[in-house]
């Protein structure tokens, strides 16, 4: 999966105006709280992390130039689907450099089903970046992970996390079952 050509066009929140997102997608894209906590108040205590892969392998380039990494450089590349009940809500992809599984984040190498979202924003001194969005196809590689078959387009967003200039990518892809 790393390195193929097929790219995902992001666009921050102002080149989103003319798309035609429904409202209830906006709600969570935009949303700058917990995801996982949120999901969790919606879940009522059934929700649960299952893991498609965690491993070593190299990002693909746009996440390799969004993180600012050396060509061919490596991470931890972990692909997991959140569960409310039995119902998949959301297919996430995080990109971990290796750089940044130094000091106060390694621990973020052994998750397991630990969702990465309370790691994150529990603590304070990890910031942010800009939210930005995109439109997954049936035709890109991520939409299979997914796991929905019945077709049509799955909105995301990614972000760059940073603590101490060691950065992580998040992308999450909202998925029908949830709306």
């Amino acid at each position: 999966m790393s390195g193929y050509s097929s790219q995902l066009t992001w666009r921050n929140r102002r080149q989103c105006i003319d798309k035609k997102i429904p409202a209830e997608v906006q709600r969570w894209l935009f949303d700058s709280s917990s995801l996982t906590a949120r999901i969790i108040s919606r879940c009522q205590g059934n929700f649960r992390v299952h893991v498609l892969s965690q491993r070593r392998m190299t990002p693909t380039p746009d996440e390799i130039r969004v993180l600012g990494l050396r060509y061919r450089s490596q991470a931890i590349i972990r692909q997991v689907i959140l569960y409310c009940d039995d119902t998949p809500w959301v297919y996430a992809r995080s990109v971990i450099p290796i750089t940044t599984l130094i000091g106060p984040l390694r621990r973020l190498a052994n998750l397991g089903s630990r969702p990465l979202g309370e790691i994150l924003f529990s603590d304070k001194s990890i910031v942010r970046g800009e939210v930005e969005i995109t439109e997954l196809k049936e035709n890109h590689p991520h939409y299979r992970l997914t796991g929905y078959r019945a077709g049509g387009s799955i909105w995301g967003r990614r972000s760059v996390f940073n603590k101490y200039r060691k950065k992580l990518l998040v992308s999450e892809f909202f998925l029908p079952g949830m709306l």
